[in-house]
């Protein structure tokens, strides 16, 4: 019976068809950098102090600068206190202008913002002072439906396919997207933003399996990362629409309601030949492989065709499955601990954004920028040194690059904000270079499952960072020491995975060594002499046995 990489070389590697797909699937990644950190910018810190106009009941001719003068209490810096006011009396304004206020007490009557403020999402919900931790807490929120959707969406897709989910999860991301825009309470905005978080991961996991099945092995980190570099597209959008749209929910209509221009993808977006195959459903795997070959102007020759059969194993495996199996469990151990700390490195530097003393739409665009540049340069990273080694060595650096911020002295912003910069591109090459590599160990029959248990394990991350944040209240060098050293302990377990470079993707759970595909092969025994066996041994000899 043929492999399926050999149907894959039969209609071209990456054609036509495939670089239509991958700019298919890539399309609304260029709107999720919106929805994961557009809130930062709808929360920029504004000037604010109580609202005091009780005061104007007993003085109502009195100026602007006369009522705080009465009403506010002084910080040491002799600005007015934010979050406290003078406690109301019932005196007569002449005993107050005599004898002054001293009885302090926090705001209970709302705040007052400069009326040249737009709306945001900081000064429509009040979230300054005590309220200020609603913040990160909403952001953990939107982290906590990143998760639910990689519960979710990851095995259903393996039962129900690809192309439903992804459907599925374009139209959710556009509907609750849309709706955070007309949100009356904050805390239907996090239920919102939750449900947006669930699409958003469906889509992420959806759009990784879609670009791995449909390419060949030499062309699978290239399908993968160049959709991620949409995202990084997104992120330089989102930096000049962020300016340019002050008012937080008209920015979130920039930034959601595109997504429907996207309903054509019910014609156009494939089924997952591949996975079709390991369902035994060869009829409709024959149909999309041949109009795959017919847009690529190659032709699958009938005999091939023919050795199409079911893999001995069709049924979808479980979350157990990869626990029960020794080699299984250890990988998937070791990828829990990698997408956590991309996660938590990623997001702590990103959320911080507003932190590093710099302009903040700058800053996000030079985020951007280098986020673009670490993606496309993972696609030759990869094909240079290997999946193993580029794991481990851009996992590491990011960690580094937090702990080295640590011991920069506030009153450095620019060198603070250069190492970020360097830390943002590491930890986005590093949460590239994951997706491709748990693409390529975990087998078809359970890789939604795997990869969607590895994203799972990123988003409790992401819950964690902006939690971690709110320690900086303690000490400021806590967020960045843990954001830093777990990261590090990342970097060394990958030493321990096995190398999955020119390898073909596995099919069921019963391989237990990544297999060296048959052109690879080929292709190495012209130039060594060497057979598969001696590849394998040499590439591969650091992975179990069953």
């Amino acid at each position: 019976m043929a492999e399926f990489g050999d149907f894959i070389s039969a209609l071209g590697e990456f054609g036509l068809y495939q670089k239509l797909l991958v700019l298919f699937l890539s399309l609304p990644l260029l709107l999720n950098p919106f929805q994961m950190i557009g809130q930062v910018f709808m929360v920029v810190d504004v000037p604010h102090h109580c609202d005091t106009s009780w005061i104007l009941a007993i003085g109502p001719n009195l100026t602007e600068e006369e009522q705080l003068n009465l009403t506010l209490p002084r910080d040491v810096d002799g600005a007015y206190e934010q979050c406290y006011m003078y406690s109301p009396v019932d005196w007569d304004l002449g005993s107050i202008v005599e004898y002054g206020l001293n009885a302090t007490e926090k705001c209970s009557n709302g705040w007052v913002y400069s009326s040249a403020q737009p709306p945001s999402l900081l000064t429509e919900f009040d979230l300054v002072c005590d309220r200020k931790y609603l913040n990160d807490i909403s952001q953990s929120i939107y982290m906590v439906g990143l998760l639910l959707g990689a519960m979710i969406f990851g095995p259903l897709s393996d039962r129900v396919g690809r192309r439903p989910i992804f459907l599925i999860s374009i139209l959710l991301q556009g509907l609750f997207g849309v709706g955070v825009a007309f949100v009356p309470h904050f805390y239907v905005y996090m239920a919102f933003r939750c449900v947006v978080g669930a699409s958003v991961s469906g889509i992420l996991i959806t759009a990784l399996a879609l670009a791995t099945e449909w390419v060949g092995t030499s062309s699978r980190p290239k399908a993968v990362l160049i959709s991620h570099c949409f995202f990084a597209i997104g992120q330089m959008i989102l930096a000049g629409l962020s300016y340019g749209i002050r008012n937080w929910r008209l920015l979130e209509i920039a930034g959601s309601a595109p997504v429907f221009v996207l309903f054509f993808y019910i014609w156009v977006l494939p089924e997952s030949a591949r996975w079709l195959v390991t369902k035994g459903r060869i009829e409709e795997a024959k149909k999309v492989l041949q109009k795959a070959a017919s847009i690529n102007k190659r032709t699958i020759p009938p005999g091939l065709l023919e050795q199409l059969k079911p893999e001995t194993q069709t049924k979808s495996g479980s979350t157990l499955d990869l626990f029960r199996k020794k080699h299984l469990r250890k990988v998937t151990l070791i990828m829990l601990c990698t997408w956590f700390a991309d996660s938590l490195v990623y997001y702590g530097l990103s959320l911080n954004v507003t932190s590093f003393g710099l302009d903040i739409y700058l800053t996000q665009l030079a985020f951007g920028v280098v986020e673009l540049a670490a993606r496309y340069s993972c696609i030759f990273l990869l094909q240079w040194f290997g999946r193993k080694k580029t794991q481990a060595v851009v996992l590491l650096l990011s960690g580094l690059m937090c702990l080295i911020i640590i011991c920069i002295p506030e009153d450095q912003p620019v060198a603070t904000t250069v190492l970020a910069i360097i830390g943002k591109f590491t930890s986005t090459a590093s949460f590239s270079t994951s997706y491709v590599y748990s693409a390529e160990l975990f087998p078809t029959v359970i890789r939604q499952t795997g990869v969607g248990l590895c994203s799972m394990s990123a988003r409790v991350a992401g819950i964690m960072a902006p939690l971690i944040r709110l320690l900086g209240q303690y000490h400021q060098a806590i967020p960045m020491a843990i954001f830093g050293s777990i990261p590090v302990v990342g970097g060394l377990l990958c030493f321990l995975l096995p190398e999955t470079r020119g390898t073909d993707l596995v099919d069921n759970m019963g391989v237990a060594t990544p297999q060296v595909s048959r052109r690879q092969e080929t292709l190495h025994k012209r130039d060594t002499g060497k057979d598969g066996v001696e590849l394998e041994e040499e590439t591969y000899k650091c992975y179990e046995s069953k």
